[in-house]
């Protein structure tokens, strides 16, 4: 429950929008509240705001404060937001830097900076339930910055266009989203050149990014099928894409290609592992 000493999310979301952050309103899963118009059509529908409808996930985002006001009043049990990133005026990147499990993405981070030759900048920073950080930097105008899961070291995420970052004030299933103390008048810092290099690909991704370990139509397919899923349909995808893989004894080798297609798509990362680790429970299930 949120307390009742913080304002309500639609009043976070605006103040955000106001600082030229473009916002969406969350559920307590961390997942766009607004449900999709295409939800109950049976055909897969690639609509990415086109209809003119809401319900588009993070292309719903938007610095407007009426249409800030008219998402959350489509889900009024929305407790969060979303802040997209990519975008102008600031083109954010975030920096998810994860610690549970045993993986220290704060350590690895700062391990990651030494070896690169780069500091860590003083910058919107903001705690997670678990203890994490996330880091807000500003990228470039000319460069497109894509998510990644842990491809610069375990526990190292990146949000870039398509993606988006939980907002300081939010509440979840797991707790609440807080500005790190002592960071709180902080601006958002450009982001080091080094890191840039690191996290930027210097060509073009392929068609069926991201690479799959295993070769083979299948392979590619199954990756494919995730990135295209439409709004609605991204845990479902996800899922069986997951189940056959495990099937074809490719599951493990496939899990990585699999969560960062899912990532791509605006899946949260910890969503798309969970689906994931199920998918792997019932193809365990299946085999015996």
């Amino acid at each position: 429950m949120a307390r009742p000493d913080l304002p309500a999310p639609v009043e976070r979301a605006l103040a955000a929008a106001a600082h030229g952050l473009a916002v969406i309103p969350l559920s307590r899963t961390k997942l766009p509240a607004v449900r999709s118009p295409h939800r109950a059509e049976r055909r897969p529908v690639r609509c990415r705001g086109e209809c003119g409808q809401i319900g588009h996930g993070v292309h719903d985002a938007t610095t407007d404060p009426d249409a800030v006001r008219a998402l959350f009043a489509a889900a009024p049990w929305a407790t969060g937001y979303g802040i997209a990133c990519g975008g102008p005026p600031h083109h954010l990147i975030g920096v998810d830097l994860d610690v549970k499990n045993g993986v220290d993405g704060i350590a690895n981070f700062r391990r990651l900076a030494h070896d690169g030759g780069f500091a860590i900048p003083e910058t919107v920073d903001v705690t997670t339930p678990s203890g994490g950080r996330h880091l807000w930097l500003r990228g470039p105008a000319d460069h497109t910055v894509p998510n990644s899961v842990g491809r610069l070291a375990p526990g190292i995420d990146v949000r870039g266009s398509g993606g988006y970052l939980v907002g300081p004030g939010s509440t979840t299933l797991r707790g609440q989203y807080v500005l790190t103390p002592g960071t709180e008048r902080h601006s958002i810092a450009t982001a080091p050149g080094q890191l840039l290099l690191l996290i930027t690909p210097t060509t073009p991704a392929p068609a069926s990014y991201p690479a799959t370990p295993v070769s083979g139509r299948q392979a590619v397919a199954l990756v494919q099928f995730v990135l295209n899923a439409p709004e609605g349909q991204r845990n479902d995808r996800l899922y069986w894409a997951a189940c056959r893989a495990h099937e074809s004894h490719h599951g493990t080798q496939l899990t990585q290609a699999l969560a960062e297609a899912a990532v791509h798509t605006g899946l949260p990362e910890s969503e798309a592992r969970a689906t994931i680790a199920s998918a792997a429970r019932a193809a365990a299930r299946g085999a015996r």
